[in-house]
């Protein structure tokens, strides 16, 4: 009994793993990243172990060293008005292929993660960004507000292309 119930488990494994693989994660084709560079707020996250999850406000700051390497400032604020700071964090970050949707990011050597832009508006005010396992979630924006039908569209799209939209934790302002 034992080894039927083994066997059937090993035969279905293979299954799964093709269902895994029937939506994978896509990016956007290209990222100019001197467009993306700047200040993006965080509007929605999927909560995890390495950001507080008690902030009013977070933002996340892209720039170049004087090399040519993007340094990554994430902060988070105590108010909504971003006058105290809580924590930050800083890292490098850099393109892992000639598109510059696919980054590595790494706030503490020798640990690097995927750091993948998966839509991006063409005017560069929306990105949402995550990983190809869908385990994290940004949804980043220029500003702190966002259209409530907008920010629908943005969880009906992430619902389509795999994501688990029930662990969003809105962090902007919805209007």
């Amino acid at each position: 009994m034992q080894n039927t119930v083994i066997i059937a488990l090993l035969l279905l494994l293979p299954l799964a793993v093709a269902a895994k693989q029937t939506n994978p994660v896509t990016t956007v084709k290209s990222v100019d990243l001197n467009r993306y560079l700047g200040k993006w707020y965080q509007f929605a996250y999927f909560p995890n172990n390495f950001q507080p999850r008690d902030c009013g406000l977070t933002t996340a700051e892209y720039s170049l060293d004087k090399k040519g390497r993007i340094i990554v400032l994430n902060t988070c604020y105590e108010d909504a008005t971003g006058n105290r700071i809580k924590k930050q964090a800083s890292g490098k970050a850099y393109p892992v292929d000639k598109t510059n949707s696919k980054l590595k990011v790494s706030f503490f050597w020798p640990f690097k993660g995927d750091y993948w832009i998966v839509r991006l508006d063409p005017n560069y005010q929306l990105s949402i960004v995550s990983d190809p396992q869908r385990k994290y979630l940004w949804i980043l924006t220029r500003s702190q507000s966002m259209a409530k039908v907008q920010y629908q569209e943005l969880v009906n799209w992430l619902n389509n292309n795999g994501w688990d939209t029930g662990k969003l934790v809105v962090t902007g302002t919805l209007r």
